[in-house]
């Protein structure tokens, strides 16, 4: 294991290469692609649930924190006779980007408090960065020790104080967004500044820096997927960084990912918006009970129950349970029971996001 001195930004090398430059001008073309089509979903909300939730699912696998999507909706609905550690956690997830939406949103920065507070609700404590030393990072097949973050308070405040400035003043580096996005990842997980979730909170801060730049309206560029189809390389080249300065390689590995995501995401929300049509069209015309609160309902959850229908619809529970069970009758949704509570499945919005059907 080589030691390596992380270094304060802006970085004193030119890292944007040619190969880096001709790279730029396509992934930008798939971000701003998908920033305009989810202008067409007109319930944010039906979004940020359900791509957040398939996000928190990656994300926390790449962690070894494994669920299925079944336990991450069960555990959405918050019935008695379900429960799932790890999907409690994912849940987490969720609640901690939604947490740091609402703070860039009001804020329009990304402070230290921010960054402590998103871990705080990802892990629920309140150690902050860390203050003892012994933090090490370790192959997970071999347990060889690979890199050593720094390990005294003041040395991880004065990094993330810097790395701060650096996400938020644009006339600290004149890089492409992009390419900040990258070295803002790196500088972060290679900081470690927590006990725990350290991967997860920094993945959360990369789609907030996205929305932060104008590169997309909501957080819904998720990379998890991509790292764990790739996850050898993802640690691999952030080492190299580490031990050999190779930032060429981490760089494309990020706005590669980037691209695909981008693609495969506006395929999903394709997908997800022509389902809403078809959706919006058999129930206005069948059901006199239609509504676009109903309908949004319907796909914000893909899980539902009587208690969510009763406070997005403002009816009574008899009058939810009518809706549902009637839905369910006609096949538009698939009627389940958990405990001593019915919960209701939208089977072809699950079929979108499982399988991409």
């Amino acid at each position: 294991m080589k030691k390596s001195e992380i270094k304060k930004l802006p970085l004193n090398q030119q890292i944007e290469t040619r190969k880096i430059l001709k790279k730029l001008p396509s992934v930008h073309r798939a971000l701003a692609e998908l920033k305009g089509i989810v202008s067409t979903i007109h319930n944010e909300n039906i979004l940020i649930n359900t791509l957040g939730l398939q996000e928190a699912k990656d994300s926390s696998a790449i962690e070894n924190i494994i669920t299925t999507h079944d336990d991450i909706y069960k555990a959405e609905l918050n019935v008695e006779g379900f429960k799932s550690l790890n999907a409690k956690e994912v849940q987490n997830y969720i609640a901690a980007l939604k947490k740091g939406f609402e703070l860039i949103s009001r804020n329009k920065i990304l402070t230290n408090n921010d960054i402590i507070e998103i871990q705080s609700v990802l892990e629920k404590n309140k150690a902050g960065f860390r203050k003892l030393p012994g933090t090490k990072l370790k192959k997970a097949t071999s347990g060889e020790i690979v890199y050593r973050p720094p390990q005294d308070y003041k040395t991880i405040k004065e990094l993330m104080t810097n790395l701060v400035e650096y996400i938020n003043d644009k006339s600290i580096s004149d890089l492409d967004a992009l390419v900040k996005l990258a070295v803002i990842h790196y500088q972060f997980e290679t900081i470690h500044p927590f006990y725990d979730g350290n991967g997860r909170t920094g993945r959360i801060i990369n789609v907030l820096y996205l929305v932060m730049n104008d590169l997309l309206n909501l957080p819904i560029l998720y990379l998890s997927r991509y790292i764990i189809e790739n996850k050898t390389d993802y640690y691999k080249l952030l080492q190299e960084v580490r031990e050999d300065g190779k930032w060429e390689h981490w760089i494309m590995y990020m706005l590669k990912g980037i691209e695909q995501i981008s693609g495969d995401t506006i395929t999903l929300i394709q997908k997800i918006r022509n389902l809403i049509s078809d959706y919006k069209f058999t129930l206005r015309d069948n059901y006199k009970f239609y509504s676009h609160e109903l309908l949004n309902n319907l796909f914000k959850h893909p899980y539902t129950k009587i208690e969510f229908v009763e406070k997005d619809l403002d009816v009574s529970r008899v009058t939810a349970a009518k809706y549902l069970n009637k839905l369910a009758d006609d096949g538009l949704l698939r009627k389940e029971k958990l405990g001593t509570s019915n919960y209701y499945i939208n089977e072809k919005l699950l079929e979108i996001l499982i399988l991409g059907k």
